[in-house]
Parts: C-alpha cells; sequence; structure tokens
C-alpha cells in the first residue's frame, strides 16, 4: 500500500519550515536539524521514494514542534489516553494532535510523532527510524561515543539499534524509579522478537 502523499505542511517541515504555532526554542530548533538530517540520510540509504524521504525528514522537525509548550497548555490538548503522562512527554501527543487538526491525514506520521519518546508497536518503518535518531542524534553528549556507534549501524540494523535504544531507556527509567506505559513494553517485546526470533 503506498503511503499517503505529504500534506503541505509535512513538505514544507521537511525542509526546515515549522508552523506558526511552533514553541520549540532556537537549542531545540538545532535538535530537530539534526534528526531531520539523519533520518533523511537513512531514507536515502535506504532508497526510498522521494515522498517517504521527505516524509522522513519532516518527521525530524515535527516531533519536538511543541516540545517547549506549557505543559498546562499541551495537557489541555491531547486525548484522555494520555492525560497521566508527565509534563515533559506531552509534547509529542499534543503535536500529534495539532497536527491531525491541521489536515496531516498520514496516521503512520502522526503515530510516530506522538510516541517518539514512548515506542508504540504501531510504528511504521519512520516511526522506529524517529525513536533511534531522537536518542542518537550527535548534538548528544552523554555516552557520545556509543550513540555514535549506534549510529553507524544505521539504516542496515534498524531493528537491532532501536532495541538497544529502547533497553537503555527503559533500563533509565528503571533506574530513577519510573514507570514502563504498556505502550512501551509492548514497542519492546516486538523488538525482541524482531531481533531474537
Amino acid at each position: 500500500m503506498n503511503p499517503p502523499r505529504n500534506h503541505p505542511l509535512v513538505v514544507r517541515a521537511a525542509d526546515g519550515l515549522l508552523p506558526s504555532w511552533a514553541q520549540a526554542s532556537e537549542s531545540r530548533r538545532l535538535h530537530m536539524t539534526r534528526v531531520s538530517n539523519l533520518m533523511r540520510e537513512w531514507a536515502v540509504v535506504r532508497a526510498e521514494c522521494e515522498d517517504e524521504v521527505v516524509r522522513w525528514a519532516a518527521l525530524g522537525h515535527l516531533h519536538d514542534v511543541l516540545r517547549d509548550g506549557d505543559p498546562a497548555e499541551l495537557r489541555a490538548m491531547v486525548d484522555d489516553e494520555f492525560a497521566e503522562l508527565p509534563g515533559k512527554l506531552l509534547h509529542g501527543p499534543a503535536a500529534a494532535g495539532r497536527l491531525a487538526r491541521e489536515g496531516v491525514e498520514d496516521d503512520g506520521l502522526l503515530r510516530a510523532v506522538a510516541f517518539h519518546t514512548l515506542g508504540h508497536p504501531g510504528l511504521d518503518t519512520a516511526g522506529v527510524a524517529l525513536y533511534a535518531a531522537d536518542f542518537l542524534e550527535p548534538g548528544r553528549a552523554v555516552r557520545a561515543q556509543w550513540r555514535a556507534s549506534l549510529r553507524g549501524r544505521m539504516p542496515d540494523e534498524l531493528d537491532e539499534v532501536a532495541f538497544e535504544v529502547a533497553g537503555a531507556r527503559t533500563e533509565h527509567l528503571r533506574g530513577i524509579g519510573g514507570s514502563i506505559r504498556p505502550e512501551t513494553a509492548a514497542f519492546l517485546e516486538l523488538l525482541t522478537m524482531r531481533v531474537h526470533g
């Protein structure tokens, strides 16, 4: 099945042109550009069609389009299923909701934006790549060599790298006493099956 044609907002985002309602600081925008560059590079290496390359690059810019929004305002924008999320995780679901209200009908793109921090078993290939790229982009200083080694395996080992990223994220979350959401657990289980059979 062919993916839906890209909405004009998505096409503009692929070139770094964010919607007027974006709430992202300059440093956040630099992060988004680095993620977008990785996503575009990986899509090209995978020989994705031009529409899909645009879609992947747009995801890099759109995933954090509301990252610097006020958590109370973002909470008012999300569906009930996200109501209990901590404030710093609301930006994905809020951005996906806003994109849908702007006319974006690409369910895979919307799911990728909504769940880029949590993971979700329903993520398409671009969504899994975004989950990894957000964590691996070269501007992140913590464990920089390890992240660089994982980037070097992309996109050929997408599932394996995403599995390692998901493992590191859940281990960190458990280490600080956080709970693992059902979507994250299901995503990790799916990646485990893909990687280990």
